[in-house]
């Protein structure tokens, strides 16, 4: 006769000399320090600590499924049925997530993936939620928070606290994302937009002058305006928003000066202060102006534009 699960409830067989099944702790246990699940033979580990047998793809370290010889990542176990897809089955079903498959939300009307723990995908209550009081938005691994509140993974760039963008460890402005192919090298990338054909919005309107979108970018802006004052009393003689090098130097860094002209050994750089550069990391912008002289050690005179009013040193 067949020992059945002592686990209330559980209909299952028991396992070994043991009086439960391995769901509720019968059969061998994993020998990893803290670990409870069950080890998968033929091994002293569960699946997650090594135990069972591994993906034969090389250099994968994760658990095969099923009767195959892969991981899921790799083509093993249960394939998605849907014409043309090669994911994984999730679930009871045949199917991928992305195609129906696995558990659905339970909000009248939707046909998304529901999240565990709960019955209903993220939009509508599912997930994990942020624990920050009164907040309803979804956490966001390896924290209890939504990005608002610190959840995610967080810049690492030294006193930032803007959430990282993935695939980097930093946000937008620290070099994350995805960036402007023209600029990528230079210290002071900026981040590519795909309204812009994955560059950023100061290296398309360069690069492609007569296109339609370079007409309309930053009509608004005080740069542009302090631009076309500098125009109106007859200084077009300035250099506008490119970076700055000499054929003697590798410049690496390339920085930006908003607008710059030189004359004899000492360099006119205006800089456009919007919102008063209250944003800026100012040992970034000590960095900024050391660069900027290693590259032309002559005389700097600079104007800031703040609220209208040049100021000068």
């Amino acid at each position: 006769m067949v020992k059945r699960c002592r686990f209330e409830g559980c209909t299952k067989q028991a396992q070994d000399n043991t009086n439960f099944c391995k769901a509720h702790g019968g059969g061998p246990r994993c020998q990893h320090d803290g670990c409870t699940k069950s080890a998968a033979s033929p091994s002293d580990f569960c699946a997650n600590h090594g135990g069972g047998s591994r993906c034969q793809f090389e250099g994968c370290t994760k658990s095969a499924q099923g009767s195959s010889d892969f991981c899921k990542a790799h083509g093993g176990g249960r394939r998605c049925q849907f014409e043309g897809c090669t994911k994984s089955a999730q679930g009871k079903s045949n199917l991928c997530i992305t195609h129906g498959g696995g558990p659905r939300c339970q909000f009248i009307g939707c046909t998304k993936s529901a999240r565990s723990p709960s019955d209903f995908c993220i939009v509508h209550g599912g997930g994990h939620r942020c624990q920050f009081i009164g907040c309803t938005k979804s956490a966001r691994s390896p924290s209890d928070f939504c990005i608002v509140h610190g959840g995610g993974h967080r810049c690492q760039f030294k006193s930032c606290t803007k959430s990282a963008i993935q695939p980097s460890d930093f946000c937008a402005n620290h070099g994350g994302g995805p960036r402007c192919p023209n600029c990528i090298d230079w210290l002071d990338s900026r981040c590519g937009c795909k309204k812009y054909r994955g560059y950023c919005a100061t290296c398309f309107k360069h690069l492609f002058p007569s296109d339609p979108l370079s007409t309309k970018l930053r009509i608004k802006s005080a740069e542009v305006a302090v631009g076309n004052y500098l125009k109106e009393i007859g200084f077009n003689f300035f250099i506008h928003d490119q970076p700055i090098h000499t054929n003697h130097c590798d410049c690496s860094h390339r920085r930006r000066i908003d607008y710059r002209h030189l004359i004899g050994n000492t360099m006119i750089a205006v800089e456009v202060d919007e919102n008063q550069h209250k944003l800026y990391d100012q040992q970034n912008e000590d960095d900024r102006i050391n660069d900027l002289y290693m590259v032309h050690s002559g005389k700097w005179l600079f104007i800031h534009t703040l609220q209208s009013r040049p100021i000068y040193y």
